[in-house]
């Protein structure tokens, strides 16, 4: 395997002038892209160039479609992934934040806006600012910001990117009740636009990795709060 360059994204997408579209943006951004054209030949960039991010065509042509290559990289990467659909459908929206996807784009999409997500993404991988304290806790959770881990009675648990991301606001924030639109702005950025229900499943997501020592608190009308 390659090292990893800090630049690289691998771009599996299977429309040639759409993947074409975005690799020109994010190599006028200064970005390294590789392409693929389906799910084989995806995870086997993956694993040769150890990408920063991955963007993610889920309508792939044959046997393993988008969901099921985040499925194979969730299964040993926390690589971020960004997912392209062209089904604007919420359960595919859902299935892919589920699978461990840390944002989506619907086609037709802004090539601007995606470059945007992936500088958003890639910004928050880059770990917390210098000086601020790198372990917080919440119940039995540890949130190492250094090394973006997380831990449930010492043991690591695997999270993605973007379930890190939120996990972190959230410890960031303990005790605040926060909306689903603060947590939008703050995780994903002021310039996201989709559902808010989207908080709602990673949500869902953390509960279920980080168990019942996990004391996030649901308040009704508002959002979250993180005793």
């Amino acid at each position: 395997m390659a090292g990893s360059d800090p630049t690289t994204i691998v771009l599996i997408e299977d429309d040639p002038n759409i993947a074409d579209l975005v690799d020109l943006y994010l190599r006028n951004d200064g970005y390294r892209v590789y392409q693929a054209n389906n799910g084989e030949a995806g995870l086997a960039l993956v694993r040769d160039r150890a990408p920063k991010l991955v963007i993610l065509d889920v309508g792939l042509p044959g046997q393993l479609d988008g969901l099921g290559v985040c499925r194979e990289l969730r299964g040993h990467s926390d690589v971020p992934i960004i997912m392209l659909t062209a089904r604007d459908g919420e359960v595919d929206r859902v299935l892919g934040l589920e699978m461990g996807a840390d944002d989506y784009v619907t086609k037709p999409f802004s090539p601007r806006e995606l470059v945007a997500r992936v500088k958003a993404i890639l910004r928050r991988a880059d770990g917390p600012t210098r000086g601020a304290p790198t372990v917080l806790a919440a119940g039995e959770v540890e949130v190492d910001l250094g090394r973006r881990e997380a831990r449930v009675g010492g043991d690591p648990v695997a999270l993605a990117a973007r379930e890190f991301d939120l996990l972190a606001y959230l410890a960031e924030n303990r005790g605040l009740a926060l909306s689903r639109r603060q947590l939008l702005d703050g995780v994903w950025g002021l310039d996201w636009i989709g559902d808010e229900r989207t908080v709602d499943v990673h949500v869902r997501q953390l509960r279920k990795k980080l168990g019942d020592g996990f004391p996030l608190s649901t308040v009704w009308g508002v959002g979250y709060r993180l005793d």
